[in-house]
């Protein structure tokens, strides 16, 4: 399937950053959304929160329904890189299986994809806990919480690792925006329209 076109004729890609909760995916796309817009670059951020509240509100827990939510959520953002969006996925997605399929799904439309494993230890998100999620699943509130009582599978080869530990959330976005260079996702002169 080609890719749609645009009158720019700008190429899309999606950046699947995928981690813990608290790991620092979606503060860390909304300051990189940030920086790209300085540049011009046509983006999206596609948060799990948001669409776990909208798209995917059917969806609970369970694996199978996991496995589903991550589905939704590429199938979105191959949609908008298809169009030339530069998108930013900040969902957990827990599975290796999940990730891999998205990835594969990438390849079947001939979409760019890097996956960002936001590797900040489960010590450092848990004592972040800006939602109270870690402090309730260790309490038995929640159940099937990722890194508690359900696993997340770490990504063996991600294109990028960050770990946002030591680091501001401008600092993690600049690493990642070089990383994005590096692998030839943007460009130091990348211009699109907004």
């Amino acid at each position: 399937m080609p890719p749609l076109e645009l009158t720019d004729g700008a190429p899309g890609a999606t950046v699947w950053l995928t981690g813990l909760s608290g790991a620092g995916k979606s503060t860390v796309a909304a300051v990189l959304s940030s920086m790209l817009a300085e540049r011009g670059i046509r983006r999206l951020v596609l948060d799990g929160d948001d669409l776990r509240e909208g798209l995917n509100a059917d969806l609970g827990f369970s694996a199978e329904d996991r496995a589903e939510n991550v589905r939704r959520v590429g199938e979105v953002a191959q949609l908008f890189a298809r169009t030339g969006h530069l998108v930013l996925v900040t969902v957990i997605s827990p599975y290796a299986a999940g990730r891999e399929a998205v990835r594969r799904r990438h390849g079947e439309t001939a979409v760019p994809f890097a996956e960002v494993h936001v590797a900040t230890a489960l010590e450092i998100c848990e004592g972040r806990d800006p939602k109270g999620l870690y402090a309730r699943a260790r309490a038995g509130r929640i159940e099937r919480f990722t890194g508690v009582s359900d696993p997340y599978e770490t990504p063996g080869s991600p294109e990028v690792r960050l770990d946002t530990a030591g680091r501001t959330p401008v600092e993690s976005a600049a690493f990642l925006l070089e990383e994005l260079e590096r692998l030839g996702l943007i460009t130091a002169s990348a211009s699109r329209a907004t």
